[in-house]
C-alpha cells in the first residue's frame, strides 16, 4: 500500500482535464481512483493515458455478473496491472472466488458491499431486512470467505469490519472532509475517522476534484491525516 492512503477519485467527463487534474495533485495522494463514468468514456487507452503519472492505479469497475463472465471481465484488464479492482459482493460466493482467481498477481481484489449513496430505506425496498451494519457484516464475511483481499465500505462500518478481518483491505469511499458538503452521499465520514477506524485507502473525489484550489484541497486532507 502507498504510504498515503487517499485515492482521488478522477471521473471527469474529458481526459485531457483528468490528466492535468491528477499531475496537479500527484504529490500529495497516493493513487487514482477511475470509475464506471471514467472507463466507459475513455476504456483502456484513458487507463493507460493516466497510469503514465506513475501512481497506482484502482479500477472501481464493479463488476457484477455471473462467474464466467467477471472471470473474462478480470482477464481482460490484466494488460493495465490494476492495483485494485472492485466487485459487487452481492455476485455471490463463486463469483468472488473466480474474479479472485483470474486477477492478476498483484492486483487486490475487493467486495463493494453497499453502495453509500443507500440507507436503510434503500435495503428495505431491496428486499433486504435489517440494518446497513448488519448487511455490511455479512457480505465481508462472504467476501472473507471466498479469499478476497478486503471490502469496499462507508466509514461507519470499517472500525467493525477491521475488528472481525484484521488483515483485511479496507476501502472507503463517500469522505467528506470536517464541514464538506455531503452531496449523494448518506453514510459519511471525515477521511481522519475513516483512518482511524481502519481504512486502507480513502477515495475522495469531489471535495478535491471540485475544490476551488484542488491542491490546496488535496494537501489540507493529506495534512489531517
Amino acid at each position: 500500500m502507498s504510504r498515503n492512503p487517499i485515492y482521488l477519485a478522477l471521473d471527469l467527463p474529458r481526459l485531457d482535464a483528468a490528466e492535468a487534474l491528477a499531475r496537479k495533485v500527484a504529490g500529495h495522494i497516493g493513487g487514482l481512483k477511475l470509475g464506471l463514468e471514467f472507463f466507459c468514456a475513455h476504456g483502456h487507452h484513458g487507463v493507460h493515458e493516466i497510469a503514465k503519472l506513475g501512481l497506482p492505479i484502482f479500477l472501481d469497475l464493479k463488476l457484477h455478473d455471473i462467474p464466467n463472465t467477471v472471470a473474462g471481465a478480470m482477464q481482460a484488464i490484466h494488460v493495465l496491472e490494476p492495483a485494485i479492482v472492485t466487485v459487487h459482493a452481492s455476485g455471490g460466493r463463486a463469483m468472488m472466488e473466480d474474479a479472485k482467481a483470474a486477477a492478476g498477481e498483484h492486483c487486490k481484489v475487493v467486495a463493494v458491499t453497499m453502495l453509500t449513496s443507500l440507507d436503510e430505506n434503500d435495503l428495505a425496498r431491496t428486499g433486504v431486512a435489517g440494518s446497513a451494519h448488519d448487511q455490511v457484516l455479512r457480505l465481508a464475511d462472504l467476501a472473507h470467505s471466498a479469499g478476497l483481499d478486503g471490502i469496499v465500505c462507508s466509514g461507519q462500518e470499517v472500525a467493525a469490519v477491521h475488528k472481525q478481518w484484521k488483515d483485511g483491505y479496507f476501502v472507503v469511499p463517500g469522505l467528506r472532509p470536517a464541514n464538506g458538503k455531503l452531496g449523494d452521499q448518506k453514510r459519511a465520514v471525515t477521511p481522519r475517522e475513516a483512518r482511524d477506524g481502519g481504512a486502507s485507502v480513502l477515495v475522495i473525489g469531489r471535495p478535491i476534484t471540485r475544490a476551488e484550489d484542488p491542491l490546496a484541497a488535496a494537501r489540507a486532507i493529506e495534512e489531517t491525516l
